[in-house]
């Protein structure tokens, strides 16, 4: 009667043992994909790097040349004493940084009325405001120019912070649906206590949404310290430069200089990478949560 048993239980084990093998090969195929995919896209960066240290003779050679011979670190020296990289620093940072502060606290606020406070045609108007992503930025570059030069800010970072810090409707998408996981009791209470929209807003739903603040921040500080075509379309004083619109001085008319280019590149790009590093957890789990909520 046992080797009756296990003979009956001879093929579910096989079809067990299969499903297993079947299970494992396509997690192979799956993590093979996953390191393709990785490095098709960290080979521009390990380029950049590779060719900021590399004179004119071996960036162009064929075939490639993967390791600099010789290197020549004398690049980043060069690089900085070539373009006034402090003012353009200076002018990229304090731009980014009132625009990431400007875009929590206006999306935060515009992300909790959309989601807590009803009124008519609040559901239109929010529907409408999210339509603004699908306009591509390039229906909105003259008519925007239009009121910059109306408005006399051309030529200054008023353009830049300004459209940057109030109109981000994927903030106020990402963090009214975070706010919409909020459970409403809290804020029943604190109107039990006598808290009015803004106490509320302060004191219960911004704690409560610090990992999506935190993404976003990320997000938007990234954006705002890469961003290229708002300078070159806004800027023209060489003291207002950003770093992106600084680099793009490196090429001539005719020729450009692409090694100290790559190293001025690699020197932009270290206050994003020190953020994404120190914040990497954040971004995880704010695009995480947010995702489940609402």
């Amino acid at each position: 009667m046992d080797n009756k048993i296990e003979l009956n239980n001879v093929p579910t084990l096989n079809r067990i043992t299969k499903k297993s093998k079947e299970i494992r090969i396509a997690k192979v195929f799956l993590h093979l994909v996953l390191v393709l995919g990785s490095f098709v896209m960290i080979f521009p960066f390990i380029w950049t790097i590779l060719s900021s240290l590399k004179d004119m003779s071996q960036i162009f050679v064929i075939p490639p040349k993967w390791i600099p011979d010789p290197i020549v670190w004398r690049n980043y020296a060069a690089s900085l004493k070539a373009m006034p990289f402090a003012n353009a620093y200076f002018n990229s940072f304090y731009i980014t940084i009132i625009i990431v502060i400007a875009t929590l606290f206006t999306a935060s606020m515009a992300a909790y009325a959309f989601a807590r406070i009803k009124f008519k045609g609040s559901n239109a108007l929010f529907i409408l405001f999210l339509a603004t992503m699908m306009i591509p930025k390039q229906v909105t570059m003259i008519p925007l120019y239009l009121v910059m030069d109306w408005l006399g800010w051309l030529d200054t970072h008023l353009t830049l912070i300004v459209p940057g810090a109030l109109f981000n409707a994927f903030a106020v998408f990402l963090l009214r649906q975070f706010v919409m996981g909020v459970p409403k009791e809290l804020e029943e209470a604190a109107v039990m206590d006598g808290a009015g929209y803004f106490r509320i807003y302060w004191s219960v739903i911004l704690p409560l949404i610090r990992p999506a603040l935190a993404a976003i921040g990320i997000f938007t500080f990234m954006g705002a310290w890469n961003n290229f075509i708002d300078p070159l379309i806004y800027l023209n004083s060489p003291s207002n430069f950003t770093v992106p619109l600084l680099l793009n001085q490196f090429k001539g008319l005719y020729t450009a200089d692409w090694s100290l280019m790559m190293a001025g590149t690699v020197i932009s790009i270290i206050p994003v990478l020190i953020v994404y590093i120190i914040a990497q957890k954040q971004i995880i789990e704010g695009i995480a949560i947010t995702g489940v909520k609402g």
